[in-house]
Parts: structure tokens; sequence; C-alpha cells
């Protein structure tokens, strides 16, 4: 068995004291927060004292057990990266969520989970930005900690902030953003809630995200960084959005980890016929597959319905990572695993094309 990585060569030596991706991944729950009806913050600390260094913005990859089945699922970080010593996670129910579910239902404090992280580059370029930051349900999460982050280092803003709820009421840290509003000058808030269901008094507007009120409301956006998280058909208009107003795509940033959608370009006949075509095994999922040589073990298992957990697709949210107990595969990741996993026999589907017939544990 062999994975074959760029990734992982060297090693960035840490203080004792501090939190290394490489190494650690104990992590002991100290707090469960109720933010919403349907939204709740977990709050996590080494269980060995480690203090952690993150950029505001990124996340941790869960290996949670659910059922007796090992589950991977990522999480943004929505606490402020000076607070060291722990930091939160911001994790909305879903209906019919597997692992959502579970952790509103089971996680409580005391309890131990292992991560790996902190992983993704959703972060700002530096200070002094004119920011919008963009966010719809619980995509709010990643831009929470940006937002933390400028409030607790006394950093001179100019940061719109605008956040799309359905209700009033599923406006998750609306308290706190008064209290943010309020010590930090140069930021102005936007709320935009679908309806008013449950507020009938709500004194601004509603709808949904459109060049017209984004033109009102941010008149000046083609001279702002955009950074923008939330579920997929919501990025897909703030991105349209943005390119009509003149933000220039060097400009626009997001971030999420809604189930991708892999598409990959069809292959040409000539190559097609050329490419040496491998039997992929499931041997959980009792299914086998043909994943040709030119094309990713996660696509074609999609294609094929079998059952993988996925997010990024492109190797840095360690989603899709599996077990690979026989055969090789060339992988070329981008941070999403750790290179003691690769030596272990883990690998990334996502971004991992066949070397050989393989057996995956799924």
């Amino acid at each position: 068995m062999d994975t074959r990585s760029p990734q992982g060569l060297s090693v960035k030596a840490t203080p004792a004291d501090l939190w290394d991706p490489e190494e650690d991944d104990a992590l002991v729950c100290l707090d469960v927060q109720q933010e919403t009806h349907d939204v709740k913050t977990f709050t996590f600390a080494s269980r060995d004292g480690k203090r952690f260094a993150f950029k505001a913005g990124q996340y941790f990859l869960f290996d949670l057990e659910h059922n007796g089945e090992a589950e991977s699922r990522c999480y943004s970080i929505s606490s402020s990266p000076h607070r060291t010593n722990a930091f939160s996670v911001t994790v909305k129910r879903v209906p019919g969520g597997k692992i959502s579910n579970w952790l509103h239902d089971t996680l409580v404090a005391g309890a131990s989970v292992k991560a790996n992280g902190p992983l993704g580059h959703f972060v700002r370029s530096g200070t002094g930005q004119k920011l919008l930051l963009l966010s719809g349900g619980s995509g709010i999460t990643p831009v929470m900690s940006i937002l933390r982050e400028i409030a607790d280092s006394c950093e001179p803003a100019d940061v719109v902030f605008m956040h799309a709820a359905r209700t009033p009421q599923d406006l998750i840290f609306r308290d706190e953003f008064a209290c943010i509003a309020r010590r930090v000058k140069g930021l102005r808030l936007h709320f935009l809630p679908e309806t008013v269901v449950g507020e009938a008094s709500w004194p601004g507007l509603t709808g949904r995200i459109s060049a017209e009120y984004m033109r009102l409301a941010v008149p000046d956006i083609a001279d702002r960084t955009v950074m923008c998280c939330g579920p997929a058909p919501f990025m897909a208009a703030a991105r349209r959005i943005a390119g009509e107003l003149g933000v220039p795509t060097s400009n626009y940033v997001e971030e999420s980890f809604d189930a991708a959608v892999i598409d990959e370009p069809e292959i040409p006949a000539v190559q097609e016929a050329a490419a040496k075509v491998f039997q992929v095994t499931f041997s959980k999922q009792a299914r086998n597959i043909d994943v040709s040589g030119d094309q990713s073990v996660l696509s074609c298992a999609k294609k094929s319905g079998v059952r993988i957990p996925s997010s990024c697709a492109n190797g840095v949210c360690g989603t899709c990572k599996s077990k690979l107990t026989s055969g090789t595969v060339d992988m070329n990741h981008n941070g999403g695993i750790r290179q003691r996993e690769i030596d272990a026999g883990f690998f990334l589907p996502c971004c991992s094309k066949p070397l050989s017939d393989l057996v995956i544990e799924r």
C-alpha cells in the first residue's frame, strides 16, 4: 500500500505548549451554549492543555463515531483567534442531519472528541482592508470569527457585515452584534431575514439578497474585499451579484462546506481509450466500481452511488478521508490530511487517482 503526496515532507517545529496539527487531536468539550432554537456553540480545549494558533476563518475537521461508524465533519471556528486557550464551533441542527443532530443531542461539557486542524484558506490577506463580510444561515460562523478578531485587536476598521437568515429568530449572535457595533466604530450591520415570522415588528427590510439591495446597502462594494460563506445557492447569487456590481474576482473570497457536486470534464474518446481502468472495491458497502486512472476516486464513487461524505472536493477539508487497505494511489492534497495519517494508510479519495486496483474500507 502506498500513497504519493507532495505534502508533509517537512514538519514545522512548534513550541511544546502549542497545539501541533500533525501530532495533536484530543479535545475536551468545555461548554455548550444555546444560541438560537436550532443552533448551539461548542467550546473545546486541548486535553493536554495546549494553546491554539489559528487564523480567523479557518475550521477543524472532527473525527467522530456514530452508531459504530467513523464520520468526519468540518466545522468553522466561530471564536476569536486572540483567545488561544480554547476555540468554539457553532453548529446548526439540520433536519435529518446525522452528525449535527448527534452533537446537539449528545455532546456535553466534559466529553472527549478528536479533531484535525486548524485548516482552510478562508482568511483575510491583511489588516486595514475595506471588507464586506457576507453570510447566509450557518455560514455566519467563519465571518463571525473574523469580526471578533477585528473587535479584539482594536484595529481601525471599515467593515460592512451583512447576514441573511430565514427569520429574525434565526439571526445567530444577534445580541453580540449590537455590542460589537458599539465598540467598533467603523462597522455597519445589515440583517436580511426572508420573512418576519415570530417578530412582526421587525424594523428593516426582508427578502433575499439582490443587486438592487446590495447597491443601496453597500454603494462602494466594488472597492471592498468580499468574503462570503453560506449555502451553495446563496453563494452562487452573491458571486453573480458581486460581479454585476464591479467586484474584481481577485477581491471575492468564498467558503462553503456544502456537499460537493463533482462534474469532471469529459475525457476525450482518444484519451479515454488510452487510460487504464482499475477496479475499486468499497469493502463495507460491498460495491465494486471501475475508475479510470485519469479520474478521482471520489468523482467516480459519487456518480456510481457509493456513499462517501465529502465537502470541498479538492483535498482541503479532509471530510472524505478513508482507509486504503490495498492498492496505490496518486494523491495531491491541499492540507486536508496529516502525514501520520497517510503513513497509517489513510487517503483522500477526492484528490486521488488510482495507480492499481484498490480496496477501500468504506
